[in-house]
């Protein structure tokens, strides 16, 4: 059964600007290499409908989408916060974004297909229930996760997000909420300096150290995730895909490589395959070394394909 790639021209538009590293170009990345890898040919595209509030609200305070709506300007920008920039495509772009999880969600519980990959923009892990923060508007991931539980019965979701930041705001949304085993690897100390004290036993963070390789990586997630994620026997795998630790991204100081890339989504896949009948929904965050970017994505969809 093929997987879904699920994208919209609307998460092109929302652009502060060349000197910001979450920019349009890494979609653009990721379709280059997506021809170039002849995976284009097999993927099942589809594109992303907007989210609507009711879905949103599952996961953000009902005030604070209501903000979002009414702070986009006509023209110009409006600052969230320094890396969090608003302007008027930006909230379309943004509903796209959480909308193409929601839609993911429904193929794969569905049985259109196995597993759906979303090259959106913007990224979504950053944000927390209350406020936008790190170039994140809606919890994306989280929005599609409550999406799964609360409309669609189901009673376990996993959510495993190796981003070289924490995932601060899905792990904040689903703290008390023991339906969601979050796992997040990540950087520490860096940006947004969280996860590290978490000690819950449906949150299994593994902070990384400056420079650790894909070894260090692979190790910890085998002594840690692994053993968490067959106890927990998800009824669907989701993933935010954040593809910043990749020794060429100048974002963060891991080392990790494509190779690192396809073996996570290959034990990702084992795991849907064992407990959630293959269903897999996988959500980019970050990644800014577009070449890098692009040859990784490749990486994950072949893996979550079976080529590798």
């Amino acid at each position: 059964m093929p997987i879904a790639y699920i994208t919209h021209p609307d998460c092109l538009l929302h652009d502060v600007g060349n000197f910001h590293p979450e920019r349009p170009a890494r979609l653009n990345a990721i379709h280059d290499q997506l021809i170039m890898s002849g995976l284009e040919f097999i993927l099942t595209p589809h594109d992303a409908p907007l989210a609507e509030r009711q879905h949103l609200e599952r996961v953000h305070d009902a005030d604070y989408v209501k903000s979002l709506f009414d702070w986009t300007p006509d023209t110009g920008i409006v600052d969230l916060d320094d890396d969090t920039i608003m302007t008027s495509n930006t909230l379309t772009a943004a509903r796209r974004a959480a909308g193409a999880v929601i839609h993911a969600v429904d193929l794969v519980l569905g049985d259109e297909v196995k597993g759906a990959f979303c090259a959106i923009r913007p990224p979504g892990h950053h944000a927390e229930q209350h406020h936008a923060m790190g170039v994140c508007y809606f919890n994306n991931i989280a929005v599609g996760a409550a999406y799964a539980l609360d409309v669609k019965g189901l009673e376990r979701v996993a959510v495993i997000d190796f981003d070289v930041h924490h995932g601060n705001g899905t792990e904040h949304i689903f703290q008390d909420d023991p339906r969601v085993l979050f796992c997040s690897s990540f950087q520490h100390p860096f940006y947004p300096y969280t996860g590290h004290e978490s000690d819950t036993a449906h949150v299994v963070n593994i902070p990384l150290a400056a420079g650790a390789n894909g070894q260090k990586f692979r190790q910890e997630a085998e002594t840690h995730w692994l053993p968490a994620l067959h106890k927990f026997k998800p009824q669907l795998v989701m993933i935010s895909a954040g593809f910043d630790g990749h020794v060429e991204d100048e974002m963060g100081q891991l080392l990790l490589q494509e190779a690192d890339y396809a073996w996570i989504s290959a034990e990702l896949k084992e795991i849907a395959n064992q407990y959630a009948e293959g269903r897999i929904v996988s959500s980019l965050e970050g990644g800014y070394a577009l070449g890098a970017l692009g040859r990784s994505v490749v990486a994950h969809l072949d893996a979550l394909l079976g080529h590798s």
